[in-house]
């Protein structure tokens, strides 16, 4: 075996130091080029978190939960309001997205039948988020972030 002599070490240290700056820069390309943008598209988020408090507080009052389906490539959302009933929602916007990727992020439109709101969409098997936007007949804005996981 031949001795180590200061130009192997040297070539062993730049061949390290390479490839760790290599996978970083490789990282760095992805994360940039795979970042969405912003989480919210209204205002900035300095506002927003100052509102916070006071928006979930009337969101609360409102006593809404959200049931989402999803089959036969059809997505579905009820409203269900506090004791079982149905509230009077003014307005719904709904985001449907992967989590970590902007490219697949639909806006279905939708179309009320009753108290449940129905909007064709192909969605491929995985898990997706959901993003409910709503307006309730008083002016109330609720927001809420689901996670619908598909197998068909």
């Amino acid at each position: 075996m031949a001795p180590l002599t200061g130009r192997k070490v040297l070539l062993i240290a730049v061949a390290c130091f390479g490839i760790v700056i290599g996978v970083n820069v490789v990282m760095a390309y992805q994360a940039v080029t795979t970042f969405p943008g912003l989480e919210e598209e209204t205002g900035n988020g300095y506002d927003e978190s100052q509102a916070f408090d006071q928006i979930m507080k009337a969101q609360i009052a409102l006593g809404w939960k959200v049931d989402l389906g999803y089959k036969d490539k059809e997505l579905t959302v009820a409203f269900v309001g506090t004791k079982g009933n149905t509230p009077e929602v003014a307005s719904m916007n709904l985001l449907v997205g992967r989590p970590t990727e902007a490219k697949d992020d639909q806006r279905p439109r939708f179309v009320q039948y009753g108290p449940v709101f129905r909007a064709p969409v192909k969605l491929a098997p995985g898990k997706w988020m959901v993003k409910v936007n709503a307006l309730a007949k008083d002016g109330t804005e609720f927001h809420q972030r689901l996670s619908l996981i598909v197998t068909e």
